[in-house]
């Protein structure tokens, strides 16, 4: 089998806010073959740019444009392709926007391989320890506690059993911050793990501060409290923080991984459609197994990120966590016509070949951006 087309696709809503929502613009990756099997990838980036990374021709020696690269390769070995892109985009990649690419093409390559040989994600990425995995919602914080608070509530009533709020108003004022959790917590009691984005934020001295404050409150996580490439100062929070610090959203590759591990988070954060894709997260998550951390998915877009994480998470021993995005933007909940649903608090994990789900024609038609 060989790749004959390889086809980034561009979909935008109209309006796009500058808040940090991922499903209001969005790269679809469509890879063709002459076996007439066609895989679907997704890549959450600035999407102008990542297309580019595609339709770039080629040019002298790792500088070429993935498509260029992936035409009339036999799509059946990822993780050889991953490191074929990663070499061929060297001079203008590495880490940054041509990574993001390599996602979108390393998920749908993961799901022709599944289509291939009639086998599930999961199987491919070492097999199913769950049919289903446990959701937690991902919000904004609300405008003010009592907000927050409703909020919570909408998620109790859905039958979820962890919830994360952050970003909005958080982040600027100890008692404010604090007056948001309690809101959570109280409503969504102590039975259901509630986490914390904290959006980097603060500095070291700042965030072990509010670290402290929100500890009585039994938070599962503290997200993101520094900026991202602030790593020694990770290095020093994580082994004075009363809580659990995540981060990792914004890393690429499974060397940045393997660093903030270093670090002492303990908690790391891929998105499989931003970080690298499917090959990076089997290594991350490797690596968690091995240094007693654990990963969790970062997943804030389309269904197509979603389902990838499903089977990523399957595959895990202890992956038994998913962000499920609730925003009501079409791209996340019509561009999968088959999205995997909330059912009492988890969600079912495909399990036909591939990545088992399909895309909705008319949705990509209403939604296109024009070449």
């Amino acid at each position: 089998m060989k790749i004959t087309a390889v086809e980034p696709i561009h979909l935008r809503v109209p309006v796009v806010e500058a808040i940090p929502d991922g499903t209001l613009d969005v790269l679809v990756v469509r890879i063709h073959t002459d076996a007439g099997l066609t895989g679907i990838g997704e890549v959450t980036s600035q999407s102008y740019v990542c297309k580019a990374c595609f339709e770039a021709p080629r040019s002298a020696a790792r500088r070429h444009g993935l498509t260029s690269i992936l035409l009339g390769e036999d799509p059946l070995d990822p993780p050889r392709l991953w490191e074929k892109m990663y070499y061929e985009t060297n001079r203008y990649g590495r880490r940054g926007a041509a990574i993001h690419a390599i996602s979108g093409a390393d998920i749908a390559l993961w799901d022709l391989k599944g289509q291939a040989e009639g086998q599930p994600v999961y199987q491919l990425l070492g097999g199913r320890h769950r049919t289903t995995v446990r959701a937690y919602a991902s919000v904004l914080f609300g405008e003010t506690p009592e907000a927050t608070a409703a909020l919570a509530g909408e998620f109790v009533e859905l039958g979820l059993t962890a919830a994360k709020f952050g970003w909005g108003p958080f982040g600027r004022d100890a008692a404010v911050d604090l007056a948001h959790v309690q809101a959570a917590r109280d409503v969504l009691g102590h039975d259901r793990d509630l986490m914390v984005d904290a959006g980097h934020a603060w500095d070291v001295a700042t965030a072990i501060q509010r670290a402290e404050l929100l500890a009585p409150l039994k938070i599962a996580w503290l997200e993101e409290p520094l900026g991202q490439d602030d790593r020694k100062g990770y290095a020093e929070l994580c082994p004075r923080s009363p809580v659990p610090i995540a981060a990792g959203e914004g890393d690429v590759t499974h060397w940045d991984f393997e660093d903030l591990i270093e670090r002492g988070v303990h908690i790391v954060q891929p998105d499989v459609a931003f970080c690298g894709g499917l090959t990076v997260c089997r290594r991350v998550s490797d690596m968690c197994q091995e240094r007693g951390r654990r990963s969790v998915p970062h997943c804030f877009s389309t269904g197509i990120n979603l389902t990838a994480s499903l089977h990523w998470m399957a595959a895990v021993p202890d992956g038994d966590l998913v962000e499920y995005c609730l925003r009501p933007s079409p791209l996340m909940r019509k561009l999968v016509k088959n999205l995997p649903p909330l059912v009492n608090g988890r969600v079912p994990v495909p399990d036909g070949p591939g990545l088992g789900i399909e895309l909705d024609e008319d949705v990509i038609a209403e939604f296109r951006v024009a070449d």
